[in-house]
């Protein structure tokens, strides 16, 4: 199938679903790793890449390149580089995070644990990250292949979003290293504008990635990533868990809560 041809609704899934299965491969070695580590949370590096393989998969498969496919190409590279790049400094030598004992800690044992994992951790979060992926996947295929209008408004969610990711992330890590700081909540910087500048920068990242794809053929089944993507950082594993997290670890949270946004970022309420 030349990269400049129509795909029909067949040979589109027919090629996303191989996809599917070399990640999940691949993340049943990763999972093998894990295992002889002990440490489940090495997932959490891999995720951006593993959001990422779809595209460079079928870009593989295309003859040629468009400025619409290349586009997403470079842009879901730099957004997947850059997550691991940051997971990698904050976990390596850290030992399993925190979420992923507590997990460990619910099972009979590690073999048990190990076996759980591997479903419920790495092929679970294997199957999320090929969801997501649509739009990345699907906007390598079509004819002319011209970014438009649309296009370029979905670069700047996507600008706006990698910039909060990028930044949030930046002022926690300095916050974090510094001494004094230990044990306190983060409630500067981006952080007063939003309390989850991260999850709020990767909704608006899918939702820019969503929109540049979208002429593609089957294009509007790339919506259905910045929906998953938004429901799961809101409502599931993202702001909600954390949320609960950081009420019972840090006094001064229910403060915070009060005076400043729980997704979009505005200005911090007074008094």
């Amino acid at each position: 199938m030349e990269g400049g041809g129509v795909m029909t609704g067949g040979e589109l899934l027919g090629a996303m679903a191989v996809n599917l299965v070399v990640l999940l491969a691949a993340l049943v070695a990763l999972w093998a790793v894990s295992v002889a580590l002990r440490n489940a949370s090495i997932i959490d590096i891999f995720w951006g890449p593993a959001c990422a393989s779809g595209a460079w998969l079928m870009a593989l498969r295309a003859d040629r390149a468009d400025p619409r496919a290349s586009l997403l190409l470079i842009l879901v590279t730099v957004w997947a580089l850059r997550l691991a790049a940051y997971l990698a400094m904050r976990n390596i030598g850290h030992g399993e995070d925190a979420r992923y004992q507590a997990m460990r800690k619910r099972r009979a044992s590690d073999a048990d644990f190990a076996r759980w994992s591997l479903v419920y951790v790495f092929a679970l979060q294997g199957l999320l990250a090929w969801l997501v992926s649509f739009p990345v996947q699907i906007g390598q295929f079509g004819q002319g292949g011209e970014i438009g209008v649309v296009g370029w408004i979905g670069v700047a969610l996507f600008a706006v979003g990698l910039s909060f990711e990028t930044i949030g992330d930046f002022q926690l890590a300095r916050f974090k290293s510094q001494p004094e700081n230990k044990g306190k909540l983060m409630t500067g910087g981006v952080w007063a504008w939003t309390r989850h500048p991260n999850y709020f920068g990767d909704s608006c990242v899918w939702i820019g990635l969503a929109l540049i794809a979208l002429p593609a053929p089957w294009g509007a089944l790339g919506l259905l990533s910045p929906i998953v993507m938004t429901h799961l950082l809101h409502n599931v594993s993202g702001k909600a868990l954390t949320e609960r997290s950081m009420e019972r670890r840090y006094p001064e949270y229910a403060e915070w809560k009060a005076r400043t946004s729980g997704f979009i970022p505005r200005p911090p309420r007074r008094g």
